[in-house]
């Protein structure tokens, strides 16, 4: 337990940001899920607009020092891939 007044206001700050950082990173997770099901539905078009609002949470996310740079740009590189890879066409194997 804090013992001065400036401890006692410094732990409930603490305990506010931490109810307010994992509710971003909550937020920043869903919407990955929610566009990870859509690119599996085959939905290329409205996963295309997912993939925007998915950029921004993770540039939020960033700039609020929940995640590094780094982090944001290769789950960005991975989650682009996987849109083109479901706009590939399929191909069968011939035997």
């Amino acid at each position: 337990m804090p013992n001065t007044n400036a401890a006692i206001r410094a732990l409930r700050k603490s305990e506010r940001r931490k109810v307010s950082n994992l509710r971003q990173k909550r937020e920043f997770l869903d919407v990955i899920k929610d566009y990870k099901k859509t690119i599996e539905g085959e939905n290329t078009a409205s996963a295309t607009g997912k993939l925007s609002n998915v950029f921004k949470k993770l540039d939020k996310a960033v700039k609020a020092n929940l995640i590094k740079k780094g982090k944001a740009d290769r789950l960005k590189s991975r989650l682009s891939k996987r849109l083109t890879g479901a706009n590939a066409p399929k191909v069968t194997p011939e035997g």
